[in-house]
């Protein structure tokens, strides 16, 4: 009796030691269970798409040619599959009006299109039940780093099957062509934009078909993301004449030799309207702007040229001369790979209050028209004289560009405040400060005070990663008083930007001229 009570407890005892195991690895695959909640994208449609072929159209690879870097094939793999399965989760959640899966292959500002279609459909009591039959990819640009794509889809077959409280309402079948950005985030090809062919002007703007393109918020040249270093440049013994009777490529040239070992890459130089011939451009004036632009391509620097300078009519009567002029240069110069943009006109905003507003944004918006129309290959912009101004015609530019001669307390906030309401490349396209103390300004800032601006402004620069062209190279003996008027203290002022005296001697501030 004594042995089958003891024999009983043994087995109790098992059973009990069984129980608490089986009750520990219980509590800890729960455990397990619980922290990875929300953290495996298996847990949602990735076992599906991933392990389990449940989308299958046709695609057919056309094109995957990249001039910059050679796409890999296993990135081709990754982007055809990412790119089916934002195709299926799309077609998923317009079905159920959900949007399960939906972060993993959309950017944030992409699925904002899809939250908005199924809030309406909610509304509606709508869904649509839909599928694409066939995709036709081409390449059309991928980056230097890898991380970002467009690819070009032709001949999208797409059928849609529209309910409404669960009756049939229509049906679509319809053949459509997009284009479309993706971004490689957390090891997933997401698309940031997809838009149609007959909208495809939305992309457009951020990619143009030439040396130089705008994606997103960046510049790239020849497939490389390009960060503008740079400077406004004239000679120094020809400011604002620097196509004139005096020109001298081998003075040029030089200065473009300081440059680059300066660091810099990027040049702003200036087409003045009437020298150039206005709507009958002179030959030798083209010659002189061609061997700029060679020079400034063999130092490997890159050229900003600002158009219409010292043009003031703006009346529509005035318009075709001045479209003349801009067919003849922009024309003549369209697949010239030194150029990395046309700058409309410089500072047109200080001519609103005398020639009116809206005369003046009228001109520059079909002047824009009238460049895109002769060079597919550049960027576009306006050289606005503040960050205030810098918001107009943002839509119909490639870069935003900007100047600021405030207080450079004030362009930290200034700057923020701008970056939040534009979306594209924003260029401080001048800024500097003269080293004009002296008889005709005895309270003006010194050589030192000029070195401390520039490196407390190439810090800021360097934190916010502002593409940058400061005013200017050199000092200047004489300056003309159509740029500045006649009065002597402002001519003054004018004479002392540089990072180069009027001797030739490298000022204080010319070890800030780049970071």
């Amino acid at each position: 009796m004594i042995k089958m009570n003891r024999n009983i407890y043994r087995i109790l005892v098992v059973i009990s030691f069984l129980g608490v195991v089986i009750a520990i690895l219980f509590i800890i695959s729960q455990t397990l269970t619980y922290l990875n909640t929300g953290a495996d994208r298996n847990s949602m449609l990735h076992v599906a798409l991933n392990k389990e072929k449940v989308y299958l159209p046709k695609l057919v690879w056309k094109d995957t040619i990249n001039p910059g870097r050679p796409i890999e094939k296993q990135t081709m793999n990754d982007i055809q599959t990412d790119y089916l399965n934002a195709w299926y989760v799309r077609n998923v959640a317009y079905q159920n009006n959900e949007l399960k899966a939906i972060d993993d292959y959309y950017t944030t500002s992409a699925m904002q299109n899809i939250v908005h279609t199924i809030e309406a459909n909610q509304s509606n009591q709508l869904s649509i039940h839909g599928t694409t039959i066939t995709h036709n990819l081409s390449l059309d640009f991928y980056s230097a780093d890898g991380q970002l794509a467009v690819i070009n889809d032709s001949g999208v077959k797409e059928y849609q099957h529209v309910y409404k409280d669960n009756q049939l309402l229509f049906q679509i079948e319809d053949i459509s062509n997009y284009k479309v950005l993706l971004l490689l985030e957390d090891g997933y090809w997401r698309i940031r934009h997809i838009v149609k062919n007959e909208n495809s002007e939305e992309l457009e703007g951020l990619i143009s078909n030439g040396f130089a393109k705008v994606i997103e918020d960046k510049i790239y040249v020849d497939q490389h993301e390009y960060q503008m270093k740079g400077i406004n440049y004239y000679p120094q013994k020809t400011p604002w004449d620097m196509f004139g009777d005096d020109f001298d490529i081998e003075v040029i040239s030089k200065d473009f030799d300081i440059l680059k070992e300066a660091g810099l890459n990027t040049i702003r130089i200036f087409v003045p309207y009437v020298e150039f011939g206005k709507e009958q451009v002179h030959p030798e004036k083209l010659q002189k702007l061609q061997d700029v632009l060679d020079v400034a391509l063999s130092k490997e620097l890159m050229v900003v040229v600002t158009l219409f300078d010292f043009y003031g009519d703006y009346s529509v009567l005035d318009w075709t001369l001045t479209h003349r002029h801009a067919e003849q240069i922009v024309g003549h110069f369209k697949d010239h790979k030194a150029i990395l943009a046309w700058d409309i006109k410089n500072e047109p905003n200080l001519d609103f209050e005398s020639r009116g507003k809206e005369n003046v944004i009228g001109w520059l918006k079909e002047m824009i028209h009238q460049i895109r129309e002769h060079d597919p290959n550049h960027l576009v912009t306006i050289g606005w004289s503040d960050m205030e101004s810098a918001t107009l015609l943002n839509e119909e530019v490639d870069i935003v560009s900007f100047h600021y001669y405030k207080d450079i307390d004030d362009f930290d906030n200034d700057f923020s405040f701008l970056d939040v309401q534009v979306d594209k490349p924003l260029v401080l396209q001048e800024f500097g400060l003269s080293s004009n103390r002296g008889l005709w300004s005895p309270f003006g800032s010194s050589e030192r005070n000029q070195a401390d601006y520039h490196k407390t402004f190439q810090e800021i620069i360097k934190k916010k990663n502002i593409h940058y062209l400061s005013w200017t190279l050199y000092d200047f003996q004489n300056v003309p008083s159509s740029v500045v008027g006649g009065l002597p203290w402002r001519k003054h002022k004018q004479k002392h930007f540089g990072f180069i005296d009027a001797s030739g001697n490298k000022k204080e501030a010319f070890q800030y001229i780049s970071h």
